[in-house]
């Protein structure tokens, strides 16, 4: 083909331009469009089969449905398994915004699956939360949305351009203006003018090399490259967690997965060779995946996927789903080995690294409303940093997205010249030398090296190695060769698998330590650095053209999670990252020398760095077998005092497996262990075992001896079991209020509402230095007014609790405001307090408004529903939300019916169905 001119671009123009015509993509064209904005739609592939989504989807794995789940129980879930560095205001997005989703997907035609009464079938995977919601006819989801694309109300508002590629996304005026690429059928030269850009690419799922070798035999759908990661760099916007990468456990020799989110509601699980569970974490994160590999290389392996215990029934109705949606040539891939899942448990292994928001946490950074760091640029799916964001999240962002971006008008300036060029030359290079590198060999070469020194486990010098030849191959990029506009893609596709392999390596390197389990596992920084490194690793392009960082503090919680606490605070620039000196091994004046050994101590064997547990493990032994009898007591107290802590510990788990009389207080006094793994494994325990122990009071004296060790794990543990176990008091745990721990003083707090301490609670509620603990107060507050009886600590009447709440109410930090305004719609909320919260409607922070709102509902209805009423056209769905809910308890008044009335027409689902409801 001949290379087009810069000057003979076919420009198209757009209220609204999305990029990807996948899942978030969709979504977004069709909520922008429903806000009236003229959209394009441009997708490399064919909308009707693109993107992730494209053979269907077997379940929904972040269901939170009324009833069945909290969205703050799924906020803290995905913070512990992300080790505490998310910002939970984007996941509690998709927490709260996803069962309105699924209802909508449901409007459209998706079925999902629901029990005999009618009510969603949710299953429950991990060992805390109900989120799987199966989706056995899944196979149709983009057929279906692809219907919803083509309706002639839509046909009117969003425009599809199939086969075109954009490569760069335009900015100017320091705003995303637009995008330029090429039509990979025709090669024609493209350019777009937008007032706004979705970038809805998906995963880099292209960058390290499966174990077949094959370049499009990755676990994530191969046509997501990472163009959506290389297009939001260039254009400026920060990208975050990309050392975090994705790796998911697969079908040997297959590179399909495994689902086990969809066969263990059925009753199969993963083993090892010997038919034993073997999985600690209870949830699917890099932790599971440490375990999980290091289960593979041990001889324990490999893994399986049990399934050949199932009665026929099960198996049937796995084989429905697993062989018909997501991987429908799986049935004739275990067909081909003879392999039936009545005789045979499905061999597991580990994927290939890759970048991926909805499976880890790594992606363009994006606030809660999918809102880039670049004004007018968003990112919404698999490509946006919303950690374990899955199908659901993706939709929940490309929602968000479509609605914040259609506002802007096109934009009316000149397009970039500079960045025009740029994209040409990139796009239509191999043109010029067709007998350059073919694509695949120079993708092949590529991903090897991503093998070979960027996936963990990961070390300084590896990755060092890393940066030079993902330097060289800049060269290698520039030399291939094309003849089509296909070759073309596939060559652009190589140049973003670069950027992308030098953004994890770069990122890896710069995060001294180790976290995330097997994602993100350095060898020469092998433990957790909280103290330097609980913050996100920002990454950008800087106006010099360098890549550089900066150590963002991850954002105070919005769920407060035991044993993880985000203060905030300002951010550290690293600047560049600099690779190490990996040119010589060793000093080049030094002549290789034999390494140093320390003789092993005393007593630890003859073998040179043999494992320094050996000593324990006879007895760990012992203590293994030893559970296997159900023991007593007795027989278990040497080992909680072995000298060993890895013993101890052991110890600690068959205590709580068998649990012989006097559990209790044993856990208990392990709380004072000198090893935190010993005592964390012990409160672990008590929380376990809490409904199920005796409120004796040898266990309370331990508790009550735990509240004064150094540990706040310790301490927390011991305030919650004495509080499920009514074994305290006020005086006990009003004394916890001044504890150091913010965790404990929560904990605490929570103690003082189970014995309806208001006196305790009212005096602490403005004088507590943290945020999260007053907030916690106001909550509290509530809690111990809407008791059913009444009842209440002497002396402490309503007029206490109005007084506190009305202190918290000149809080300078908004989530407390918002929480004590809350509380008043429970407490009660008499006319001076009415009047301030109906002020409290105007007030910057969503959050205030939402409670300001719910204040008003136990207010006086002539003052009440007009406010309320107006705040029905509230910018954010939350607040109109609220004043929904506030005004169904004045519905007895006409205003408030005639408001919940327009309120069915709101252009967010879950306040038309509050609204609904509420009539």
């Amino acid at each position: 083909m001949q290379i087009p001119a810069l000057t003979d671009a076919d420009e198209l123009v757009c209220d609204v331009l999305v990029i990807g015509g996948g899942t978030a993509g969709t979504m977004a064209a069709l909520t922008a469009a429903e806000r009236g904005a003229d959209v394009l739609l441009l997708e490399k592939a064919h909308v009707r089969h693109s993107g992730a989504l494209a053979m269907g989807m077997d379940g929904v794995n972040n269901a939170v449905v009324p009833g069945r789940a909290e969205p703050d129980d799924y906020v803290a879930e995905i913070t512990r398994a992300n080790d505490g560095i998310v910002d939970q205001s984007t996941v509690r997005q998709t927490a709260t915004r996803g069962f309105a989703m699924v209802q909508r997907l449901e409007s459209y035609g998706v079925k999902f699956e629901k029990d005999e009464h009618g009510e969603y079938a949710v299953r429950q995977v991990h060992r805390s939360g109900s989120y799987v919601l199966p989706m056995p006819e899944g196979k149709d989801v983009k057929k279906v949305l692809y219907r919803q694309l083509r309706r002639r109300e839509m046909r009117e508002r969003i425009r599809i351009e199939n086969r075109v590629m954009p490569v760069r996304v335009l900015t100017a005026q320091g705003r995303a203006v637009g995008a330029v690429g090429f039509h990979t059928r025709t090669g024609a030269f493209v350019t777009v003018r937008a007032g706004a850009v979705i970038l809805a690419t998906g995963a880099c799922g292209r960058l390290g090399l499966p174990a077949s070798g094959y370049l499009y035999g990755t676990y994530e759908n191969p046509t997501n490259a990472g163009d959506g990661y290389a297009m939001a760099y260039h254009a400026g916007a920060e990208l975050t967690g990309i050392e975090c990468f994705q790796i998911n456990p697969l079908i040997k020799d297959y590179n399909g997965p495994a689902c086990a989110y969809v066969a263990n509601p059925f009753g199969g699980y993963q083993v090892n060779r010997h038919g034993e569970r073997f999985v600690d974490s209870d949830y699917w994160s890099g932790q599971m995946m440490a375990e999980f590999t290091e289960e593979v290389a041990s001889d324990r392996g490999p893994v399986y996927l049990k399934l050949s215990h199932l009665p026929e029934e099960s198996i049937s109705a796995l084989e429905s789903i697993l062989h018909s949606t997501e991987r429908p040539t799986r049935g004739t891939f275990h067909a081909g080995r003879g392999h039936d899942y009545r005789t045979h448990d499905v061999e597991m292994h580990i994927s290939e690294i890759g970048l991926c928001g909805g499976h880890s946490a790594s992606g363009v950074r994006v606030d809660d409303h999918a809102r880039t760091t670049v004004p007018g640029l968003y990112a919404a799916g698999d490509l946006a940093c919303v950690p374990h964001n899955y199908m659901i999240g993706a939709f929940v962002f490309g929602d968000l997205a479509g609605a914040d971006a259609s506002r802007p008008t096109p934009y009316e300036g000149e397009l970039p010249l500079d960045q025009l060029e740029e994209a040409h030359e990139l796009i239509y290079r191999p043109l010029r030398h067709p007998d350059g590198p073919p694509q695949p060999q120079v993708e092949y070469k590529l991903r090897r090296f991503v093998n070979d020194y960027v996936a963990p486990p990961k070390s300084g010098a590896r990755l060092s190695l890393a940066l030079e030849a993902f330097e060289r191959m800049r060269a290698d990029i520039a030399a291939m060769g094309a003849r089509t506009p296909h070759e073309l893609m596939r060559c652009a596709e190589v140049s973003f698998i670069r950027d992308c392999a030098e953004m994890a390596a770069r990122a890896s390197l710069a995060r001294t330590e180790s976290r995330w389990g097997l994602y993100h596992e350095r060898l020469d920084h092998p433990g957790r650095d909280d103290a330097s490194w609980f913050h996100h690793l920002d990454l950008y392009k800087s106006p010099t053209g360098a890549m550089e960082f900066t150590a963002r503090p991850v954002a105070p919680y919005l769920v407060p999670v035991d044993g993880l606490d985000a203060v905030g605070g300002p951010s550290r620039r690293l600047g560049e990252v600099h690779p190490e000196q990996v040119a010589t091994a060793g000093a080049r004046e030094a002549a290789p020398m034999a390494p140093r050994r320390e003789p092993a101590p005393a007593g630890t064997g003859d073998h040179p760095g043999s494992d320094a547990d050996a000593p324990a493990t006879p007895r760990l032994l012992e203590l293994l077998s030893l559970a296997e009898d159900e023991p007593r007591l007795s027989a278990l107290t040497l080992y909680l005092t072995d000298s060993e802590p890895t013993v101890r510990r052991t110890a600690v788990t068959v205590l709580t497996e068998t649990v012989p009389p006097g559990t209790g207080p044993a856990l208990a006094a392990a709380l004072a262990d000198p090893d935190a793994g010993v005592r964390a494994a012990a409160a672990a325990s008590l929380r376990e075992l809490v409904e199920t122990l005796e409120p004796e009071p040898a266990l309370r004296d331990a508790l009550v001896a735990a509240l004064s060790e150094a540990d706040p794990v310790a301490r927390a543990a011991a305030l919650d079991v004495l509080r499920a176990l009514r074994l305290g008091d006020t005086g006990l745990f009003a004394a916890s209020l001044s504890d150091a721990d913010t965790g404990v003083r929560i904990a605490a707090v929570r103690a003082l509402v189970s014995v309806d301490a208001v006196g305790e609670l009212a005096r602490a509620a403005t004088a507590d230095p943290s945020r999260e603990v007053r907030v916690a107060l106001a909550k509290a507050l509530a809690a111990v007014t809407a008791r059913p009886d009444g009842a209440t600590s002497a002396g402490a009447g309503p007029d206490v609790v109005r007084s506190a709440l009305t202190g918290l109410l000149d809080d300078p930090d908004a989530l407390v405001r918002a929480a004590a305004y809350e509380a008043l719609g429970t407490t009660g909320c008499p006319a001076p307090l009415a009047a301030r919260a109906r002020t409290a409607l105007s007030e910057p922070a969503w959050q205030v408004r939402a409670g300001a709102a719910a204040a008003l509902s136990l207010a006086a209805a002539d003052l009440a529903v007009p406010a309320l009423a107006k705040a029905l056209a509230d910018p954010n769905a939350d607040v109109r939300k609220a004043a929904v809910t506030a005004l169904t308890r004045h519905r007895a008044a006409e205003g408030a019916r005639a408001a919940l009335a327009t309120a069915t027409t709101d252009p967010d689902a879950d306040v038309r169905a509050y609204a609904a409801r509420a009539r």
